[in-house]
């Protein structure tokens, strides 16, 4: 069984993506409604929280196995809880997604994360130690 998985924060990136995934998927763009990003108090990645009236862009995977869904359950651990929600594509197809909804909501730190931002080379020796590049 597949399924398409929303990402909004590190795993957007290719270079994050492709060492928790074992698999090689499609994607395009998407928007997430009625949710937002914000930054986690002292960490490079987001989380991200139901909000009524704003709205997260992302990339959606298409079509990810199974086996590397539990892997990105890993990777993402204890602080996240994989949900089902509905996105809309930039190829204008609405599609049913997996997402990670950010648990401690007190550790938001109010203020959005840009993925313009994002640190990726301190991203990826901090939390990638054990992710190898492929």
């Amino acid at each position: 069984m597949t399924s398409h998985v929303f990402t909004y924060g590190s795993l957007m990136f290719a270079e994050v993506w492709t060492r928790v995934v074992e698999g090689r998927y499609r994607s395009v763009d998407g928007v997430l409604h009625d949710h937002a990003r914000f930054a986690v108090v002292a960490q490079d990645y987001p989380g991200m929280i139901h909000a009524a009236g704003a709205s997260v862009k992302g990339v959606v995977y298409l079509d990810v196995d199974a086996a590397d869904v539990e892997r990105l359950d890993r990777f993402e651990g204890d602080d996240y809880r994989r949900d089902v929600v509905s996105v809309v594509c930039s190829d204008d197809v609405p599609r049913s997604c997996s997402t990670y909804i950010y648990l401690p909501s007190d550790r938001l730190a109010g203020t959005p994360w840009e993925p313009t931002a994002f640190a990726m080379e301190r991203f990826l020796t901090t939390y990638c130690r054990d992710w190898p590049a492929r």
